[in-house]
């Protein structure tokens, strides 16, 4: 905790286009609530790689790592727009037995871009004002 206020622990993952620009705008309130803890992509070369390591962020290939942090990540944004991986993420934590940490969806992310004031667009095609 910080003067008070809940830290909120994320993890992320998908560090493509929109995962990287998620991470790197929420990057900007860590210190004030917000702690990423640790990311995972599959693909070593995607673009928010090398920019979540240069910002001290452990990147994992899997997401198996990220349900092994059990309590200290409240909430892991799969932003990899693959359901498949969803149903893996949500596997994964129902047999690590982790009630606490969610699973936030690409539509929260957006939403939380719209209040962080962003008024271009998402990447992905959504705009963040009446997406």
């Amino acid at each position: 905790m910080t003067d008070g206020k809940k830290e909120v622990s994320v993890a992320i993952v998908g560090l493509g286009q929109v995962g990287s620009t998620f991470l790197d705008k929420l990057a900007t309130k860590e210190g004030s609530g917000v702690n990423i803890v640790a990311a995972a992509e599959l693909n070593s070369s995607a673009p928010g790689v090398e920019s979540a390591k240069s910002k001290g962020i452990e990147v994992h290939e899997g997401t198996k790592e990220l349900v092994a942090m059990g309590d200290s990540v409240d909430i892991i944004f799969d932003l990899t727009g693959n359901p498949e991986a969803k149903r893996n993420l949500r596997s994964e934590l129902a047999r690590s037995g982790n009630q606490h940490t969610v699973i936030a969806p690409e539509v929260v992310a957006f939403l939380i871009w719209d209040l962080m004031g962003e008024s271009k667009e998402f990447p992905g095609g959504h705009t963040s004002k009446g997406y």
